[in-house]
């Protein structure tokens, strides 16, 4: 019985947004970014994707654009985390964080040397 709960689960929309963001979770791990972003972006884009899990896909794709030098791209995915509805509130205070420290860094950047 439980084979076909799993089956269900996986074949629904929600199930499958849930299955793309662990996907997209091991694919980071491996270092396989391109594919991450693939898989996070299709479950922001799954319309009956829950919201809980569309907020922490939007952030792990933050977490990966910004780390391959995309800054601008994540910080506009972390401020949608953070208009969102049904976001979780951790979700919303790491986004929060995280905005903050790439700011911070776009004004170093910004900066001139004297």
């Amino acid at each position: 019985m439980a084979i076909l709960a799993w089956l269900k689960s996986r074949f629904s929309s929600s199930g499958h947004a849930e299955w793309l963001y662990r996907r997209g979770m091991l694919r980071a791990k491996l270092g396989r970014v391109d594919e991450a972003v693939a898989d996070y972006t299709a479950v922001v884009e799954t319309a009956a994707a829950p919201p809980r899990v569309r907020a922490m896909a939007l952030y792990n794709r933050a977490i990966v654009l910004y780390s391959t030098g995309h800054a601008a791209e994540a910080g506009a995915d972390l401020k949608k985390i953070l208009s969102m509805n049904g976001a979780p509130a951790h979700v919303r205070t790491e986004a929060r964080r995280k905005l903050t420290r790439v700011e911070r860094a776009a004004e170093r950047n910004d900066r001139p040397d004297t």
